[in-house]
């Protein structure tokens, strides 16, 4: 019996810790869920002079109809080798984060450049 409780807890967990590959269109009603999505990012800013000079990739669509924002933090900018909202721009890529909503529109925040994948189309 413990042992079929401890395997029952374990596959919870791991259900829980998982994420799944969604459609972009499925982006705000998944707020709470760690997914990937895969996009064309077309376009972004890096806003140094906003509140924790985040940068802004633009997916699925251009500002201000993009599906979902994907945010890198000021802090986090430095993981990167390169400036993120030139370098994705026009590219297809794999997102994986952990869907909020900002003002009514969802986002994943990026802390790690693992998250983020080019693919090959």
């Amino acid at each position: 019996m413990k042992y079929l409780l401890l395997a029952i807890a374990l596959l919870t967990a791991q259900a829980t810790f998982s994420q799944k590959t969604i459609d972009i269109a499925e982006a705000a009603s998944k707020v709470g869920d760690s997914v990937t999505i895969c996009t064309k990012i077309y376009g972004g800013r890096f806003m140094e002079n906003s509140k924790g000079a985040p940068t802004l990739l633009n997916a699925g669509a251009s500002y201000p109809n993009s599906l979902l924002t994907i945010v890198v933090p000021g802090d986090s900018r430095k993981i990167f080798d390169f400036k993120p909202e030139e370098y994705y721009k026009d590219k297809e890529i794999c997102v994986t984060g952990i869907i909020e909503l900002y003002k009514e529109k969802p986002q994943i925040v990026v802390t790690k450049t693992s998250q983020i994948v080019e693919t090959r189309h």
